[in-house]
């Protein structure tokens, strides 16, 4: 007789409102998102494969390092998704070395103990939010800081920010800060490309087939753009400014390891 079986493969996420699932479902029917599809996709070629997901949306990345990775170190993980830093660079005071070295640490920690830690590149959000344009330069830095930081501890990067596809309406949701589900399926095939899945590969960067409907342009460009500021931006910046935070009073929805049997939003879980 052989010793006992192999222990199930552990997956644990860390992150905010993107790995959280947000634009993938809602809170009351369930989220869903990119860490849980990746995850559908590793049960495929890992029975039993154990899940958890410790992403709360509004999260910084000091904070994902203070309140996640001890949680996730004692989950003992195999593998291990790291996303966090676009609320940063969202803050007046953005600093980038800060932001890295926040998720440095996190990957120095998760490696030294034995686990394949991952994470990506960030698109420049001027690309879906025009007047984001003066974030430009931050997300250069915060991707360069990433590469940087991976490449010291043997991360695996998923470089999602310079694909031309990643500036398509139609892969974010309409806040356009947060993925729609088919931004979390290509993010998802993104992850599993660069961990090299069986049966994954580039095509997540592939243009999407042309619209039924043209674009807007011209006034009905400005005129979305007035309805984006009013429905989306102002209320996050009156959150900002009263120093509110979307995760305010939130937990993570996954926080132990549990079996990937379908859908990882589905109630049945």
């Amino acid at each position: 007789m052989s010793g006992a079986e192999p222990r199930p493969l552990r997956y644990v996420a860390l992150g905010d409102s993107q790995t959280e699932g947000l634009g993938d479902g809602d809170d009351v029917s369930g989220l869903r998102g990119w860490a849980d599809r990746l995850a559908e996709q590793l049960a495929r070629h890992h029975p039993g494969l154990r899940y958890a997901n410790l992403a709360v949306r509004g999260r910084l990345a000091g904070e994902v390092r203070a309140g996640q990775l001890g949680p996730a170190l004692a989950l003992r993980p195999d593998l291990v998704t790291v996303v966090a830093g676009v609320n940063d660079l969202l803050r007046p005071r953005f600093d980038a070395d800060e932001v890295t070295g926040h998720l440095e640490a996190m990957f120095a920690a998760l490696t030294a103990e034995g686990a394949r830690v991952a994470t990506l590149t960030f698109p420049d959000i001027a690309r879906v939010i025009p007047l984001a344009r003066p974030l430009g330069s931050r997300v250069t830095a915060l991707n360069d800081g990433v590469r940087r930081a991976a490449r010291r501890h043997g991360v695996v990067v998923a470089e999602t920010g310079h694909h031309p596809v990643v500036a398509d309406p139609r892969l974010w949701s309409p806040d356009r800060l947060h993925a729609s589900p088919l931004g979390h399926q290509r993010i998802a095939a993104a992850m599993a490309h660069a961990l090299a899945l069986p049966g994954s590969d580039d095509t997540w960067t592939l243009a999407l087939p042309p619209p039924a409907a043209p674009l807007p342009a011209g006034w009905r460009a400005a005129a979305a753009e007035f309805r984006w500021a009013a429905g989306y931006l102002g209320p996050w910046l009156g959150r900002r400014l009263r120093g509110h935070s979307s995760g305010d009073g939130r937990t993570a929805k996954r926080p132990h390891l549990l079996a990937v049997d379908g859908p990882t939003g589905s109630a049945g879980l």
